[in-house]
């Protein structure tokens, strides 16, 4: 058990495998100013947590723990916070890379890098929701600025990101076609998809044409062939940098938009998530939930790359309906 000054969290002290992950005790932190300490009670996994544990990415600083989702209660506000008071219920993306730390069991960060959660969803739910939720929200509104009647194409639409994005674009009023294996068509389609084609077994070009926005989550080759299906003035959101030094040539030649795009921590975005959720109009599907000390076992399943949808670590001993 820990003490009122310390906390348990996942922490690894050099880059590897999951067996790298191990928990540890930390001195809880206390808010800053503008900051809120939360009582983490779930915090989603999203593949930038097993590439960041296993080669770095943006972060090399040692020891590290990891996560940027969290749900969870207010325990303590810092100095000119005035949206949440202590016992609130938030959820958020702490500020994506350097804020990292939700594997544990307490956090602290931005106010405004949270929003309340709605009391129509569990922390299971809040906690999956955030990072993916918000890229796709950035990555479709914000950037894209999808509009009723859009064609709008999703590549991994069963994926973490992707499966949000169906149904984000689907509240948009947009026309979705999803890209994935074919036995999760029907997940795909359960979204809202309008079409889902079999990239295993079909070049997504020769059925997907006239697309006004593409969200590609995978980048290399991918990335290069969505050009060819986007109508002039159409966007190409990546959210990995491209790798193909004729992208840009083609992409001028067919009067197309390419942007890449790195999910930031958003309050106004996480409202909007809010909202969404609390209609029903925006749910994450939750694949598996691990107890936070089973971080290492969460990261194996994550690094499979045959999940659908989302990975939570939930902290031990807090109760939270699945």
């Amino acid at each position: 058990m820990t003490n009122n000054a310390t906390m348990r969290a996942i922490s690894q002290d050099t880059h590897g495998t999951p067996d790298v992950l191990k928990e540890i005790e930390l001195p809880r932190p206390a808010p800053g100013p503008s900051q809120i300490l939360v009582a983490v009670k779930a915090a989603g996994l999203n593949p930038t947590d097993w590439k960041h544990r296993s080669g770095g990415l943006f972060l090399d600083r040692m020891p590290l723990v990891l996560g940027w989702d969290v749900s969870g209660v207010v325990e303590a506000v810092g100095f000119g916070v005035t949206l949440f008071k202590p016992g609130d219920e938030v959820f958020g993306m702490l500020p994506y890379p350097y804020g990292v730390g939700a594997h544990a069991e307490y956090v602290s960060a931005p106010a405004r890098a949270f929003a309340r959660k709605p009391d129509g969803i569990d922390h299971i739910q809040a906690g999956a929701l955030p990072l993916a939720a918000l890229t796709a929200y950035q990555a479709l509104v914000d950037t894209a600025g999808v509009t009723a009647g859009q064609r709008v194409l999703v590549h991994a639409a069963a994926g973490g990101v992707g499966h949000l994005a169906v149904q984000i674009a689907k509240s948009r009023g947009a026309y979705v076609i999803g890209t994935a294996s074919a036995p999760k068509h029907d997940f795909v389609r359960s979204l809202g998809a309008d079409e889902v084609v079999d990239y295993r077994t079909t070049d997504f070009r020769d059925v997907a044409q006239d697309i006004d926005v593409v969200l590609d989550p995978l980048s290399g080759d991918t990335r290069i062939r969505s050009l060819d299906v986007l109508r002039p003035g159409g966007v190409l959101v990546s959210l990995l940098p491209g790798t193909d030094p004729d992208e840009a040539a083609k992409a001028t030649e067919r009067g197309v938009r390419v942007e890449t795009l790195l999910v930031e921590a958003d309050h106004a975005g996480m409202n909007a998530i809010a909202g969404l959720a609390e209609s029903g109009a925006l749910r994450a599907h939750v694949e598996a939930v691990f107890p936070l000390a089973e971080a290492a076992k969460a990261h194996a399943l994550g690094e499979t790359d045959r999940t659908t949808g989302k990975i939570v670590l939930l902290v031990d001993g807090v109760s939270a309906e699945v």
